[in-house]
């Protein structure tokens, strides 16, 4: 049987941390590890308290590191595949299944859970849904890939994409950057539908203006990969 691995980043989530582990343990009996990004919350003091399984980061590191973090874990236990859940109760741990169906029964490197592949019941806000359009058609015109929803963090990867990124990741904002350089590098990336819920607790740490900040370094950075 495949060893799975969910990998979840969290950084100050004490609204909600609580409930994303507890409902993933009473949906599957996959191994998980939360990576505590630094919290300066309760974060820390609830996985302790609870006894979740946690790796500990003294600073933050964002989230790029704090995944690289989790597939540096996957990879040094020989995990065979990695899943990113989302701290902040956004994914549905019912849709884990579905993520490994799709990989064990195709050839591909990285399953995506889609809000927008097919109709589903999210809708999300204005700016959020721009940034998504916005990488969608940048995807498209800078390297001919179409992914509906690139900011989407519920993807899971092979032990050759954790062995990928144990080695190297984007440090911050890494979804639409990493499908730059897989796309470059010949991996298969395919998506499916999932469903997906607000935020479950806490205030996203993207703000407009930070939205604003991340299109254009993305954007940047995603250039940079494609050309060197």
């Amino acid at each position: 049987m495949a060893k799975v691995l969910v990998i979840i980043p969290a950084y100050n989530e004490e609204e909600s941390i609580y409930q994303t582990v507890t409902q993933l343990k009473k949906s599957s009996d996959f191994d998980y590890i939360v990576i505590n990004d630094g919290s300066t919350d309760r974060t820390l003091e609830i996985l302790k308290n609870n006894n979740f399984n946690y790796l500990n980061l003294p600073l933050n590191l964002g989230i790029g590191g704090a995944m690289q973090t989790g597939y540096k874990y996957a990879w040094r236990n020989s995990y065979d595949f990695a899943i990113q859940l989302d701290a902040d109760g956004q994914h549905d741990p019912k849709d884990l299944k579905l993520l490994i169906n799709e990989i064990l029964h195709s050839n591909h490197d990285m399953i995506i859970g889609s809000r927008f592949v097919e109709k589903s019941g999210y809708s999300g806000s204005k700016i959020r849904r721009f940034g998504i359009y916005y990488f969608y058609y940048m995807l498209r015109v800078l390297v001919g890939i179409k992914v509906t929803d690139p900011t989407s963090g519920y993807r899971i990867v092979n032990r050759n994409l954790i062995k990928e990124f144990a080695m190297r990741y984007p440090v911050d904002y890494p979804e639409v950057e990493v499908l730059v350089d897989l796309t470059k590098k010949k991996y298969k990336v395919k998506e499916i539908k999932v469903e997906m819920k607000e935020r479950q607790g806490g205030i996203s740490s993207i703000t407009p203006l930070k939205s604003i900040y991340y299109m254009t370094k993305v954007s940047i950075f995603s250039l940079i990969r494609r050309v060197f």
